[in-house]
């Protein structure tokens, strides 16, 4: 029997302006790919590929059963960057805002013990900046216990 391996290996946002998009995760200080252009791009996050593709390219792909074009808001899903600290939480939403991020939700001690604030990239997609106290990463910065 053939199983699917437990891991995530790309997560590839439908841009529809790929470039203003890669200035934005540029200016996070995130370091693009070689090969990234107006077309593809792509940023290595700690052992996964954050990867941006125009969404009716993407469309065409992963979604030709589906009608129209992707319409833009929230499509019911998050991303999450986990630092280190509770107080980087704050720092890290805050850079993220300058780099042209909105504020969704600010910084907050939650409920299951650690922190987080909701930021949206300009494309409205959601990223959950966090703190875990539980939570541990090897040396590029993946997730390895949680």
């Amino acid at each position: 029997m053939t199983t699917l391996p437990a891991r995530l290996s790309v997560v590839t946002l439908g841009a529809r302006d790929l470039p203003a998009l890669r200035v934005f995760y540029r200016r996070l200080g995130w370091p693009e790919r070689d090969g990234s252009d107006d077309t593809f791009a792509s940023f290595l996050l700690g052992g996964v590929l954050l990867a941006l593709y125009p969404t009716a390219d993407l469309a065409a792909e992963a979604a030709p059963d589906l009608p129209g074009p992707v319409s833009p808001g929230w499509g019911g899903f998050t991303l999450a960057r986990n630092v280190d600290s509770r107080a980087a939480v704050d720092s890290a939403f805050a850079a993220a805002v300058g780099a042209g991020a909105t504020a969704v939700a600010p910084p907050v001690d939650r409920d299951w013990g650690g922190r987080s604030g909701y930021i949206a990239d300009p494309e409205g997609n959601r990223w959950e900046i966090a703190w875990n106290g539980d939570a541990t990463f090897d040396e590029r910065g993946a997730l390895l216990t949680f």
